[in-house]
């Protein structure tokens, strides 16, 4: 089919050899251009990256938010895919998005795509996988929020629409590095609430806010579909959940003393 609108896919990665490829090789065959921006990976991920693209940049780490915004201004497509190293397209969504770029107008200004946590080797329908993240729009009018972790992207205005086959997440490489993620994020999450002047909940209220998560993502998602495996990641995400709003809390106690 006839493509009318170009594409640039951004990619921010950071010793990712093992998981690189997969996601490069997703994107090539729909890619007008593939930007990634490298912060000092100490594997192959350059040689790999630089196997599918010449557009690839070492820069240093300001945090998620401020580096995908780098990416972002370098590209120079129309359209717009933000996609992470341990994600890929499946070869519905791959499809999707030709289609959608083969049209001679686009009604909407970005699309969400199914995400699909991929994990243990099963891909999840339910819980965490409940969700469509906004990873596709046009270039000229969106921004990233700079945050530190969980950034978002901020669209140009418009209506959103939400595209057919789904993002896969492989979002660990086994449980320990799941641990160390899960962590990591949590505390980054925690800085961020505070910079951002968010009061902590009240003590008893954060280990309620952990149980919360896990009745959303289990129950109300219907995670206990998706078996033992939705089991672990809804306590994965409360665990989370609680360690960040934890480490806010023991933050804001620490500045009042």
């Amino acid at each position: 089919m006839s493509k009318k609108h170009s594409l640039s896919v951004i990619l921010i990665t950071k010793n990712e050899a093992d998981r690189v490829e997969r996601c490069l090789q997703s994107v090539a065959p729909i890619a007008d251009e593939i930007i990634v921006l490298d912060s000092g990976s100490t594997d192959d991920t350059v040689a790999i990256c630089q196997r599918y693209t010449d557009k690839v940049t070492i820069t240093d780490w300001p945090g998620f938010g401020k580096q995908k915004q780098r990416a972002l201004d370098k590209a120079t497509g129309d359209w717009v895919l933000s996609i992470d190293a341990d994600e890929a397209l499946d070869e519905t969504m791959q499809q999707s998005i030709a289609t959608l770029l083969s049209q001679q107008s686009i009604a909407c200004t970005s699309y969400r795509l199914p995400w699909g946590v991929t994990i243990y080797g099963k891909t999840l329908k339910y819980g965490r996988s409940a969700r469509a993240v906004l990873r596709l729009f046009q270039r000229e009018g969106a921004r990233y929020t700079l945050d530190e972790v969980h950034e978002t992207v901020i669209p140009a205005e418009g209506k959103k629409g939400k595209l057919n086959g789904l993002l896969l997440h492989y979002t660990q490489r086994d449980y320990g590095h799941g641990l160390e993620k899960t962590a990591k994020y949590a505390w980054l999450g925690a800085q961020k609430y505070n910079r951002k002047g968010k009061k902590a909940r009240p003590f008893p209220m954060i280990f309620i806010g952990g149980l919360w998560t896990f009745i959303l993502i289990y129950f109300i998602r219907r995670g206990f579909l998706d078996g033992s495996i939705g089991f672990i990641v809804a306590m994965s995400y409360a665990q989370a959940n609680y360690n960040k709003h934890m480490g806010l809390w023991l933050l804001q106690h620490k500045q009042a003393k």
